[in-house]
């Protein structure tokens, strides 16, 4: 099915962005107060998060099909449209890039002065960066296996990846595009909520899956479009 390459791709793209955010205080808590209570709290909020996928997943099967793909649009959609327009933002020079180094010296200076829990850090950072990538892989899976395994597999591989960059490193990732990374997860995101939103509401796709490589061109292309735009205008503030 051609919907699952573009699933994969989607949830690796869009967790990346969130695991190297969570990586940033990870390590913070790691230098500043040691190893141990880092690893332990990030760990505690994926065997968490794990536990929670487990209980909640049955569940989600009784579910009608149709209500299933309007909720996981309405999702994708929120959360694309919000990472698209940052996107366009810093592409177009009208919002200042992420800077991972940046974040990572402020977490540092936070964690040494305020006297933070170690353990609570960690564990919180990982907890909410993790439940948007469990909702992103469920909501491109939206009711189908095929692609819920693909999501899963691209999840799972942004966070192996980033898992071992980071314990390789020992610094947070500030050479990694993350805005390229929030752009392309972002038009994947919207590509799938407009495809999930079809199907919600009985629109039979040309091709069937095969119209998800289509969006995301159409999605693509009205975002590149918006940075050029964008770029020729004075700077103004983007309201």
């Amino acid at each position: 099915m051609f919907s699952h390459l573009p699933a994969l791709l989607a949830a690796f793209f869009a967790s990346a962005v969130e695991f190297v955010e969570a990586l940033t205080v990870v390590l913070a808590v790691g230098v500043v107060r040691g190893w141990r209570p880092a690893l332990s709290g990030a760990g505690a909020a994926l065997l968490l998060l794990a536990g929670a996928v487990a209980l909640v997943g049955p569940f989600l099967a009784l579910v009608p099909l149709r209500l299933m793909h309007l909720l996981t649009a309405a999702l994708l959609l929120a959360l694309g449209t919000r990472w698209l327009k940052k996107a366009v933002l810093r592409e177009a020079g009208r919002l200042p890039q992420r800077d991972e180094a940046a974040l990572y010296a402020r977490e540092v200076s936070a964690l040494g002065s305020a006297g933070r829990a170690a353990f609570g850090t960690a564990f919180n950072i990982t907890l909410v960066e993790g439940l948007e990538v469990v909702f992103i892989v469920l909501a491109i899976g939206a009711g189908a296996p095929a692609l819920l395994s693909s999501a899963c597999a691209g999840a799972g591989l942004a966070l192996l990846l980033v898992g071992a960059a980071g314990a390789a490193l020992h610094r947070p990732l500030a050479q990694v595009p993350e805005n390229k990374l929030k752009f392309a997860a972002a038009v994947m995101l919207c590509a799938f909520g407009v495809f999930w939103a079809g199907e919600g509401f009985g629109l039979r796709w040309p091709g069937g899956d095969a119209a998800l490589p289509l969006l995301i061109g159409v999605v693509l292309a009205a975002a590149l479009l918006a940075v050029r735009r964008l770029s020729r205008r004075p700077s103004a503030h983007p309201g």
